[in-house]
């Protein structure tokens, strides 16, 4: 085994799928890139990671909404564009060419062009640890979407898409919730 410099160790978790977290302050919406997701539940219940140092968390604090979606592999120079400048000073759906749809539980706006996208409210803030807790709400997929390959941060400055795909439902089934 080789020794990695620990402060380097999150580069080995990290690559969950890159997101985009859209959110509504009055009538400003935003974008914010997020690679630090987390499935916490079937419920379906997950966690971003973020805080005060981001223009979109004032919102979030204060709607207590937002709308995660999915980009694909493809698009990991829109993904970098819009993770790189800031909403305090910068229209992105408008600047990245992005068409916001209206979700049906939320206020925040769903991405056309994204493969996936979640309705979310959030249930829970842990400011401590900079963690928003989300519920799902209502769930799209594009049709093309099995064709698609997420992206995944590894944390310094490179992306992984995903490769080869290995069916194990079967063996799995008793395991997984109804319909999956």
């Amino acid at each position: 085994m080789n020794t990695i410099p620990n402060h380097t160790s999150f580069t080995l978790l990290e690559p969950g799928p890159v997101v985009f977290v859209t959110t509504r302050d009055g009538s400003f919406i935003n974008i914010m890139t997020i690679s630090w997701t987390m499935v916490m539940s079937f419920e379906p219940r997950f966690a971003i990671t973020t805080g005060a140092w981001n223009c979109s968390y004032a919102a979030l604090e204060q709607t207590r909404e937002c709308t995660i979606a999915i980009p694909c592999a493809d698009q990991i120079d829109l993904v970098v564009g819009v993770g790189t400048c800031s909403g305090r000073d910068t229209d992105k759906f408008t600047k990245f060419g992005l068409t916001p749809i209206s979700g049906k539980y939320v206020s925040t706006p769903l991405i056309a062009e994204c493969m996936a996208n979640i309705e979310c409210k959030v249930v829970d803030i842990i400011e401590e640890h900079h963690i928003i807790v989300l519920e799902g709400l209502a769930a799209y997929t594009a049709d093309d979407f099995a064709q698609r390959q997420m992206l995944h941060a590894v944390g310094d400055g490179t992306f992984i898409a995903d490769g080869a795909k290995f069916d194990r439902r079967k063996a799995m089934a008793f395991k997984l919730p109804r319909g999956c």
